[in-house]
């Protein structure tokens, strides 16, 4: 039995090791996010990207099945996590905003050093969790926030005014929802957040020449995730069932 126990050791570490590894594949779908925008293929950039978030979402669960952090105590998983959140959620969609021209060259700059400044201090900030898993200030994403200003293509006073917006928010006490750990008003959040997804994904697909209507869906989306997060501070009564109430009155 002992050395069928020794047997089983290395293959965990092997596994829980392997998760590591997924994570930081990561890092290296961003660096072909990076190549893509450099060369002005946005629309490739944005599936690059895409893939990366979808590795930073099944990557916990299994870290978790597996019990990594404890299989390896000596590797943070935490840390490696917000490395690549960072490149993918910041550096990334930063980047991409300065080479679109989106702005223009001279603002460009400012908002750049604006998203990756505020963020790096946003990460070190241990409470940017509430108790009942709102983001306390604007969360960085970042990834989100651009893409968003490619799929509308604003004029570029109102892009500067959406990024200043939200870097000045990254530092006041304002909630902002998590889509999925946020109980209050789920099925309401999670509907929004599929559409906003959806007609998204149309747009990334279409290369940024979706109709019209759907451009009126994704913004009108949008700005549900962005706000929803403040309201349920404003009221902290509001919830499905104050809904249903008031849709019998």
């Amino acid at each position: 039995m002992g050395m069928l126990r020794e047997r089983k050791v290395p293959y965990a570490k092997i596994r829980a090791f392997s998760v590591h590894i997924l994570t930081a594949s990561g890092s290296y779908l961003a660096f072909l996010g990076v190549v893509a925008a450099a060369e002005g293929r946005f629309v490739t950039m944005f599936w690059w990207l895409g893939l990366a978030l979808f590795v930073d979402g099944v990557d916990g669960p299994i870290a978790r099945r597996l019990r990594v952090s404890e299989v390896l105590p000596n590797w943070s998983g935490v840390m490696l996590d917000n490395i690549i959140d960072y490149v993918t959620y910041v550096l990334l969609p930063a980047f991409a905003l300065y080479q679109s021209h989106m702005i223009g060259e001279p603002m460009s700059f400012v908002a750049a050093a604006l998203i990756v400044v505020s963020s790096a201090i946003y990460y070190a900030d241990s409470g940017m969790k509430t108790a009942e898993n709102f983001f306390s200030g604007f969360p960085v994403v970042w990834n989100m926030v651009v893409f968003a200003l490619f799929v509308i293509d604003p004029p570029a006073s109102v892009a500067m005014a959406i990024v200043v917006i939200s870097v000045v928010l990254t530092f006041l006490p304002v909630n902002f929802l998590h889509p999925v750990r946020v109980k209050r008003l789920r099925p309401l959040n999670l509907t929004v957040f599929a559409l906003w997804s959806l007609t998204g994904a149309y747009a990334l697909i279409s290369a940024f020449q979706q109709p019209f209507w759907m451009d009126v869906i994704f913004i009108a989306c949008g700005i549900y995730l962005y706000v929803i997060g403040a309201v349920l501070q404003l009221f902290p009564g509001l919830d499905a069932k104050a809904l249903e109430k008031a849709a019998e009155l």
